[in-house]
């Protein structure tokens, strides 16, 4: 992660290279296969619901305003 807080801003350079790095990282030293494996087993158990739950809880999080960001409306 960045020790820099300086604010880049939309398009903000340092965090897009971090998460590049992180996911090219990941996905040449780990079993990427095996892993989507585990997830479609999951999605196939009893712990389905839970799953399927929290991803809606997140993606209406994800829809909700922030709070931190003032708007005149």
């Amino acid at each position: 992660m960045s020790s820099s807080t300086e604010n880049q801003g939309e398009g903000n350079r340092t965090a897009a290279k971090e998460y590049n790095e992180a996911t090219r990282d990941f996905t040449e030293t780990k079993d990427v296969s095996g892993k989507a494996k585990e997830a479609r087993d999951a999605l196939e158990s009893g712990e389905a619901d839970e799953l399927r739950s929290a991803e809606e809880k997140a993606k209406n999080k994800a829809r909700e305003e922030d709070p931190q960001v003032k708007r005149d409306r």
